[in-house]
């Protein structure tokens, strides 16, 4: 009997969550990740040498990395630099895509099957797209933004959303829709909603290889919201703008249930972040899977990295074991 196929769409440490736990189960992996990315390292590197930027794409080669009992393969693919004149803030995974990129003569899913040869990945990176866009952003006032990196500055906070598209359009990989035929289940998040998710869903052509494939999807829902991108947004929001790009509601929604800490809960709150209020109904189109579903990640001190508190994660566990109930159901 052959291995069933669970496809993952998304990008950031969301995505990479979910491919951790996923890698030690029995199952052929894909990840076909967002290629919007365009801040930080990611968007000095590709400003630099016009590559498809690779700061999700490097997530998810660290997380299906294979490791020998030990984490210095990932911690070196997320190793960020704090000192050095032109290395400071760029990530080490960062400068290896890119070197390979340039090798492979600007073959991002070339230098993506290096890549995983050279890191013995546990499954299958694959960009959405080959084209080098830009995410656009239209708010419902009728300003807009171009860049991902645009799409957080504290004065954007609270704005409502009103679409989003890629600049110029791009059409999906082929081998990325040819993955999402295939799958037997695909899983959607978490991950920021308008950065690392639906950007995936604005390629022409991903609405018709979901329409074709047999799988089984799964969206995972956000444990909390984004000021400058979901403020206010409940379980459903999140659920309805999936659908909108996807062009069909998902099989199953795995929402958080579990209570957050006070102390981590007041982090958040100073950047007027708050937990996802689960108001989904279980005679939707979709049926609701609720657990404990989160974890409490301690972010390492790095002077590079502006992030200093407490992290909420999903629990790799916890998923791997729900996805794989249901994928088996």
């Amino acid at each position: 009997m052959s291995k069933p196929n669970i496809t993952v769409i998304g990008g950031g440490t969301g995505t990479a969550v979910v491919l951790s736990g996923l890698k030690r189960s029995d199952v052929n992996l894909t990840a076909i990740v967002t290629v919007a990315d365009s801040g930080g390292s990611t968007g000095r590197l590709r400003d630099q040498f016009g590559f498809l930027p690779v700061g999700d794409l490097r997530q998810s080669l660290a997380a299906l990395a294979r490791e020998n009992d030990q984490s210095w393969i990932r911690e070196l693919l997320l190793y960020r630099f704090a000192t050095g004149d032109g290395l400071v803030g760029h990530n080490l995974g960062n400068l290896i895509l890119t070197a390979l990129q340039d090798m492979c003569k600007a073959s991002t899913p070339l230098a993506l099957e290096i890549a995983g040869k050279i890191f013995r990945l546990d499954g299958t990176i694959l960009p959405i797209t080959t084209k080098n866009v830009d995410l656009v952003i239209e708010y419902e006032d009728g300003t807009f933004i171009i860049g991902e990196d645009n799409l957080n500055p504290e004065h954007l906070g609270g704005k409502k959303v009103k679409k989003i598209r890629l600049s110029p359009a791009a059409e999906i990989y082929d081998k990325a829709a040819q993955k999402i035929i295939d799958a037997d289940m695909i899983v959607v998040g978490p991950g920021d909603l308008y950065a690392s998710i639906l950007p995936n869903f604005a390629v022409s052509g991903i609405k018709q290889a979901i329409k074709k494939s047999k799988a089984k999807i799964v969206y995972i829902v956000n444990l909390m919201t984004r000021y400058t991108q979901t403020h206010g947004y409940t379980a459903k929001d999140h659920v309805e703008e999936i659908k909108k790009y996807m062009g069909r509601y998902p099989d199953y929604v795995l929402i958080n249930d579990s209570k957050i800490p006070s102390s981590v809960k007041k982090n958040y709150e100073e950047e007027k972040g708050y937990p996802v209020i689960n108001d989904l109904l279980p005679d939707s189109y979709y049926k609701v899977v609720c657990g404990s579903f989160v974890k409490i990640a301690k972010a390492k001190p790095n002077k590079a990295d502006a992030l200093k508190r407490s992290l909420l994660v999903h629990d790799e566990e916890k998923l791997t074991k729900i996805l794989l109930d249901l994928l088996y159901k």
